[in-house]
């Protein structure tokens, strides 16, 4: 290749790299338009409405109330007698208006609402915030796909260059009488699994592509790869334990499920507080003005007055005491649900830890047996071409490089993955984590 050919393509190369997307990036268009974290998002401002709710049914209530009406009447007195009134049609309008204050005094109900309210904010935070992990793993899970899908794309296709040659060389080789046609048949045969190899992979990267497109609602362009900024880097502290102990206080799946056994006893609490009796401070003022009236005569009435109203709960039925049992009922759901979550959490968290130190020693081997796959290709040809090895055999080492290549590709991103899910395991996933996996790519 010509020094400016090699020039136009390097400027090339580093023109697609600097234009291209990179985690932060796809992670940021996730946010703006991934469907599944809008509805998180509108849930979460949903959720922010019960305080308010609740605190409402301990402040006073007021209400006005206004009336007009028109009256068409007609009277006849029977034996009147010495009455003064005449019999007649009267016509009048009736206009008034009350205005009427309530103040719980005592309600336990309402403080149980209300304090039902700050848990349901709390548990409404805390579902968001595993909205936002879950969208971070899914987004790096999509990107990783991607990049693994086009690897394996450019593993084919080269693997695919690889064999032409070889097989090309077998038919000069067999024409010249120096190889058989088995050489040739068995260098096809590679070809030709290799190109199936290849449509699937490429239909496999349209899939990929496709599941990133959702989250982003965007065609993915060129996507940053990793570089030589990759390190393995081992959790700290390196201890499972601290990790498990870390992900018991941290994480908020577990804390939703804290906040909803909480609910769960508030709930006891208001359905026993259905026996309870209850005071409340009442107000009213009104005024009714009429400017006639079955006798004739107008009148213009005022009506203050102020007062407490205690109401004692006698018997419901036999409602308040089934709620009360529906209400410990669902407690002892709830407490069953926050020890499931529990577990759940200790296991998502070992899970991950193993798989971030499992992730390293796998990259490490993998690395490992990519050169030593390099070693067995070279010495393959070397020992074909002085007679002592087959054709074959240079292919089986061929294909050893690149599975080992593809394997070392997929332990990568398997590797980070986990890192990832081992921080939200533990509550403390964020885009600044993402940012530190995002510092590997170029």
């Amino acid at each position: 290749m010509k020094p400016t050919t090699l020039l136009l393509a390097a400027l090339l190369a580093s023109i697609g790299s600097a234009n291209a997307a990179d985690l932060l990036e796809t992670f940021h268009a996730a946010q703006a338009s991934d469907p599944v974290f809008s509805s998180a998002r509108a849930a979460q401002q949903a959720g922010q409405e019960k305080l308010p709710q609740g605190r409402s049914l301990l402040l006073p209530t007021v209400n006005l109330s206004a009336n007009s009406t028109f009256n068409d009447t007609n009277v006849q007195y029977l034996n009147r007698g010495a009455l003064p009134f005449q019999s007649g049609t009267y016509r009048y309008n009736n206009n008034g208006y009350n205005l009427s204050l309530a103040q719980p005094l005592y309600r336990q109900q309402n403080w149980l609402i209300y304090d039902q309210a700050e848990l349901q904010v709390a548990q409404t935070d805390a579902q968001f915030k595993l909205a936002e992990q879950d969208l971070v793993l899914r987004t790096a899970q999509a990107y990783f796909d991607v990049l693994m899908a086009q690897d394996n794309v450019q593993l084919a296709e080269a693997q695919k260059q690889a064999i032409t040659e070889q097989l090309a060389q077998a038919k000069r080789n067999f024409e010249v009488g120096s190889a058989t046609i088995t050489d040739s048949q068995e260098a096809q045969a590679r070809f030709d699994l290799t190109l199936a190899q290849e449509l699937v992979a490429r239909n496999n990267l349209e899939i990929k592509q496709s599941m990133l497109r959702q989250l982003t609602n965007a065609q993915p362009g060129v996507l940053k790869r990793l570089g030589e900024n990759f390190k393995l880097l081992a959790p700290q502290p390196a201890k499972m334990d601290a990790w498990v102990e870390q992900a018991q206080q941290n994480s908020p799946q577990l804390a939703v499920a804290q906040a909803g056994l909480q609910l769960a006893e508030k709930e006891v609490d208001k359905a026993r507080g259905g026996h309870y009796p209850t005071l409340d401070l009442v107000a009213n003022y009104g005024r009714n003005h009429a400017n006639g009236g079955t006798f004739g005569i107008g009148s213009d009435t005022r009506n203050a007055n102020i007062g407490v109203v205690l109401n004692v709960p006698l018997f419901q039925g036999g409602a308040t005491s089934a709620k009360w049992r529906e209400a410990e009922a669902n407690r002892e759901r709830a407490q069953a649900e926050l020890e499931n979550a529990r577990r759940t959490v200790a296991t998502q968290t070992s899970l991950a830890y193993l798989g971030v130190v499992s992730g390293m020693a796998q990259v490490q081997a993998l690395q490992q047996a990519l050169r030593s796959s390099e070693s067995v290709l070279e010495a393959s040809k070397l020992g074909h071409e002085v007679g002592v090895r087959t054709n074959l055999d240079v292919l089986n080492a061929q294909q050893q490089l690149y599975a080992t290549r593809r394997d070392l590709y997929q332990a990568q991103y398997n590797y980070l993955l986990s890192q990832l899910r081992l921080r939200a395991a533990v509550g403390a996933l964020n885009e600044d984590e993402l940012g530190k996996i995002n510092q590997a790519l170029y």
